[in-house]
């Protein structure tokens, strides 16, 4: 579908944010990165919902993450146990603070499905650490493409990341999705600068 150019509503209770697809097709450089780290990775087999939900929201409610908090628990859960979806927390002091997820459920694919930092990760080095290991994870495995999606209520650096980190964008969409806040899967009091907009009862 072509959307018209100029304005377009979106309806009390919506959200809209434009997407930006991005891919590589063979292994980026790895980009320099702190020599001495202050945090450790851990791959998770099969993380119960309440912990994984927790991560999840800990660094994306920021960024109005909702998806996997919305989601069916049996859909959730089988998308954890699959042996093709890799799973990571950045722990830093003993406390989880990041979250890498890679997806090989398509063959010969690798999505960077969740990429986040808490606050207390950001602007020390871990982004470029932790990204420079997804790169390697993803492509030790006999992929042909890796790719990912940003949008623009994600952290406003993040596209700029994906661009050095060696990622080429390929396609720009318009997402129109419940407010995460009207629903209840974020505190309504999250991203105060996205003013919410409920429905006229």
């Amino acid at each position: 579908m072509v959307l018209p150019d100029g304005y377009s509503d979106v309806p009390a209770g919506k959200l809209a944010a434009v997407v930006t697809c991005l891919e590589m097709a063979h292994p980026a450089p790895a980009r320099p990165e702190p020599s001495t780290i202050a945090w450790t990775l851990q791959r998770v087999a099969h993380p119960t919902l309440v912990a994984y939900r927790t991560l999840f929201a800990h660094v994306g409610s920021e960024w109005l993450w909702s998806s996997r908090l919305a989601m069916p628990d049996q859909r959730l859960q089988a998308i954890l146990d699959d042996p093709q979806v890799w799973i990571y927390t950045l722990s830093i002091n003993g406390h989880e603070e990041g979250l890498l997820e890679l997806d090989f459920r398509e063959a010969g694919e690798c999505e960077l499905a969740f990429f986040g930092l808490s606050p207390v990760a950001r602007d020390c080095g871990a982004g470029r650490w932790l990204m420079n290991r997804a790169l390697e994870f993803a492509w030790q495995q006999p992929i042909r493409r890796l790719w990912v999606h940003t949008c623009t209520l994600d952290h406003p650096k993040a596209l700029a990341f994906y661009l050095r980190s060696g990622f080429v964008a390929y396609e720009r969409r318009v997402e129109v999705f419940d407010d995460p806040r009207v629903l209840g899967h974020v505190s309504r009091s999250a991203v105060p600068e996205v003013p919410l907009i409920t429905p006229t009862p």
